[in-house]
């Protein structure tokens, strides 16, 4: 996904019935009034039949969060981190709550998550909310059954341990690691006093290990979620979303949104498309290939791309694919439009398989799988990124900017073991029945690395979706 341009809140379907009694001089029947239409059944893809409803997915990734809060101390120590505090703001969420503490709403105007090198008695863990919640009690130390004034609580604990670092959401690359707003800091700096403010730091790098390794147990699940991204989009890229000739780029992005709703997911961005063909220019924007106008007619030839991505269980996904659609009398995809797809996954098998390994730099992958393009006579770009907790997500990117990092020796800019990626690319390439103009084919696939190099959550395109 290039661009976060929005997002998708889906709510429960409901039924509003009048109870108003009928006024003396009107006795027409009433009918009862839809307040939100229900999810269309016909819009639901069958593999979201295999979504945990909400209340499991709060159990499973509870169970999850008692793992993550294990490997935390050791996390701590390594980047010079003695207390760490996650500041959630009511209606104004920090993206690093729902991970540290049970993903449940907070609403206490402002509730704090520390966490405290115990040094030998091990990590504390400390819950300051506004309210009181008895979950957090299982995961948390010493939770009060009556929330106290946390200025007191924060500068007891303060007193108590004196850390020599404080990590919070500042100074950050990302917004994952600048959440931190002006007002909570200015609080935290006048109730912990000047001496503690000194040993403000950003928590960035933390941050970063914290969100970026992944628990085995996770991984059925966000293959779960890649296989509902899939069913969405194929169904888009077909003749049950597309008619040719009729059907515009602005009704297929609907199908999509109809289609997270009746699949009781949302999304973190707007789904694009992008539509290509032999005759016209083509339009750019920041180098990549335009997104489509709304008004734009899909028609006969056209190469239709989509970018698309779910939101479930606390990840994100991020996918592009290709469609083609038929001309009269065609019976298949000509010769020249299936070599470009050929070169794109000739691209990721040289980023995949050959070239990333746990511990090389991001900037190091890139280069060598740009070589190797090179000495094939492919045209490519690269510019995949890390995804899991965020579709944007931290950890190594693999992309045109890593290559120019200074800082490549960082334990935060290499690939980590069993981390997810979002492996996005395009190669541009002539085709023959256009003319020899160019062709690009933008592909983004979810992938986990291992031993021996990244491997897909589902099994990639390797022909295109035929509209007929």
């Amino acid at each position: 996904m290039r661009q976060t341009l929005g997002v998708l809140l889906p709510v429960a379907a409901a039924l509003f019935v009048s109870s108003t009694p009928l006024a003396a001089q009107d006795t027409r029947p009433r009918t009862r009034v839809a307040a939100t239409k229900p999810r269309p059944s016909s819009m639901r893809v069958p593999e979201a039949d295999s979504l945990l409803p909400w209340s499991q997915q709060i159990a499973t990734r509870e169970q999850w969060l008692s793992k993550r809060h294990e490997m935390l101390l050791p996390m701590m120590r390594r980047h010079g981190v003695g207390m760490w505090i996650v500041v959630n703001e009511e209606f104004h969420d920090d993206p690093l709550s729902q991970y540290v503490a049970p993903p449940r709403p907070y609403t206490g105007n402002r509730d704090f998550f520390v966490f405290i090198d115990g040094g030998s008695e091990g990590l504390k863990k400390f819950a300051i909310t506004g309210y009181t919640e008895e979950n957090l009690a299982r995961f948390f130390d010493a939770p009060t059954t009556e929330p106290r004034p946390p200025a007191a609580t924060l500068r007891e604990l303060y007193e108590k341990f004196k850390p020599a670092t404080i990590g919070l959401g500042i100074r950050g690359t990302r917004g994952q690691t600048r959440s931190l707003g002006y007002d909570s800091y200015r609080f935290l700096a006048e109730t912990l006093g000047p001496d503690a403010e000194k040993t403000f730091m950003s928590a960035g790098e933390l941050t970063q290990e914290y969100l970026d390794t992944r628990i085995p147990e996770e991984m059925e699940h966000y293959r779960t979620a890649v296989k509902v991204t899939e069913a969405i989009v194929k169904r888009a890229l077909s003749n049950e979303v597309i008619t040719p000739g009729k059907t515009t780029v602005g009704d297929v992005r609907r199908a999509l949104f109809d289609m997270l709703w009746a699949a009781g997911v949302r999304t973190w961005f707007q789904p694009d498309l992008r539509v290509q063909r032999a005759t016209g220019d083509v339009a750019t924007s920041r180098g990549f290939l335009a997104v489509a106008p709304e008004g734009t007619v899909i028609e006969r030839g056209d190469v239709v791309h989509i970018d698309f991505g779910i939101s479930y269980m606390g990840f994100d996904t991020d996918w592009q694919k290709m469609g083609y659609v038929l001309k009269t009398g065609e019976k298949d995809v000509p010769a020249g439009i299936k070599q470009a797809m050929a070169n794109s996954n000739t691209l990721q098998d040289a980023l995949m398989k050959r070239h990333s390994r746990a511990g090389r730099t991001g900037g190091a992958v890139f280069n060598a799988t740009m070589a190797e393009m090179k000495e094939r006579g492919i045209e490519a770009m690269i510019y995949s990124h890390p995804i899991g907790a965020q579709g944007h997500g931290l950890g190594a990117s693999i992309d045109f900017r890593s290559a120019l990092r200074s800082d490549t020796t960082a334990q935060n800019s290499r690939l980590r073991s069993g981390s997810y990626i979002s492996i996005e690319l395009n190669t541009a390439t002539a085709i023959p029945e256009w003319g020899g103009k160019k062709l690009f084919v933008m592909f983004e696939d979810d992938a986990h690395l291992t031993e021996n190099g990244f491997v897909f959550f589902r099994p990639r395109q390797e022909q295109f979706y035929i509209i007929r």
